[in-house]
């Protein structure tokens, strides 16, 4: 069990919540790839079935066990083809930010959530046992939708901030970077494996999660009464 413990990013108890968490976060954020790119006339992932909610279709073995081993990974790569799009570029990128989109959406139901239970006071009504699982879920779909969301808009190949920049940039520049893609992959794994490139880059940009939850916070405690976050995080590491 220590040996186990060695090998994992997370606690390991905390493991079935990040697996389940992983499941739903990586198939809605390929599946709105998926479905978004079919919508707009591209027919490649619907005939590979990946129009679908089914984590089978979506889940890469290699990239789950890496964000439970190193903290990141990925799931399968949702195969697009803009030339079939009406506006390949604009229609490229609603396609390239639906996935980040749909993980963001997944952290705010997560924060409506715990604004609605313990409004309803059911965040903290039922046995200790019962509680601590929902707090720990909950935190999770939370914090790591959020990370998902910043993550992939790293503007790096293969993540989506790369195919969203691509878009954006004149056919000129495109070229060029495309030329320069396969450094891309090579850049991304130094700036998470090695912690003094880390420490500029992806740690500044995964702390604007916390501001990105304090706004979606604030706006909900207009609605509903305010939710006592220090004891949610203070049941959460018991």
């Amino acid at each position: 069990m220590e040996l186990l413990e060695r090998w994992t990013w997370y606690p390991l108890e905390d493991l079935p919540f990040i697996v389940l968490v992983l499941i739903i976060a990586f198939s809605l954020h390929e599946w709105a790839h998926a479905y978004s790119a079919y919508k707009f006339g591209d027919r490649t992932a619907y005939n590979e079935g990946r129009v679908t909610l089914d984590p089978r279709a979506h889940l890469d073995v290699v990239g789950t066990l890496l964000i439970l081993i190193a903290g990141f990974g990925w799931a399968r790569p949702v195969p697009v083809n803009r030339n079939r799009f009406k506006h390949p570029r604009v229609m490229g990128i609603i396609v390239s930010a639906a996935g980040p989109l749909s993980n963001l959406l997944l952290a705010i139901i997560g924060i409506t959530a715990v604004y609605a239970l313990n409004q309803a006071e059911l965040l903290y009504a039922g046995s200790p046992g019962v509680t601590k699982a929902l707090i720990h879920f909950l935190y999770y779909l939370i914090t790591m939708n959020l990370l998902l969301f910043l993550f992939n808009l790293i503007p790096l190949p293969p993540l989506d901030g790369y195919r969203i920049i691509s878009d954006v940039l004149p056919q000129r520049v495109r070229l060029r970077l495309e030329q320069q893609e396969q450094w891309g992959m090579f850049i991304f794994l130094l700036i998470v494996f090695i912690p003094p490139l880390r420490a500029v880059t992806l740690d500044p940009l995964f702390a604007l999660s916390g501001p990105i939850r304090g706004a979606f916070q604030s706006m909900l405690e207009l609605v509903f009464a305010p939710v006592d976050w220090t004891q949610f995080i203070l049941t959460f590491m018991r």
